[in-house]
């Protein structure tokens, strides 16, 4: 292995990550998604994934993706988290805020 792809490889494995909570819209319905994610860099592409598959955990988000499509769908940041020391303290933030932004936007769960 290259001195250069180690060097990637330990780059990637040392980076921050931002977690927050997020909402994915939809324009036509006017329906709203809020969800929380330990990585808001990775979270719409892990969603817009298992919607393009068909297999989205949350039914009501699949079936405004099926009637409306990728394009009748918004995804944005509601919030970013300050770095936590511990992942249970992140976790425990993490479920606070997005009951929050639930109630904010009147939005369901993801």
């Amino acid at each position: 292995m290259s001195t250069d792809r180690k060097a990637a490889i330990a780059a990637y494995k040392e980076r921050k990550t931002i977690a927050g909570i997020y909402v994915v819209r939809c324009a036509a319905s006017g329906e709203a998604w809020v969800g929380q994610a330990p990585n808001l860099e990775t979270i719409k592409n892990r969603i817009w994934f298992t919607l393009r598959r068909g297999g989205h955990p949350c039914r009501s988000l699949q079936a405004a993706w099926n009637t409306h499509g990728e394009a009748g769908l918004t995804f944005g940041e509601c919030e970013r988290l300050e770095d936590e020391e511990t992942a249970y303290v992140r976790n425990a933030l993490l479920k606070e805020r997005a009951l929050h932004w639930q109630a904010e936007l009147k939005a369901q769960a993801i």
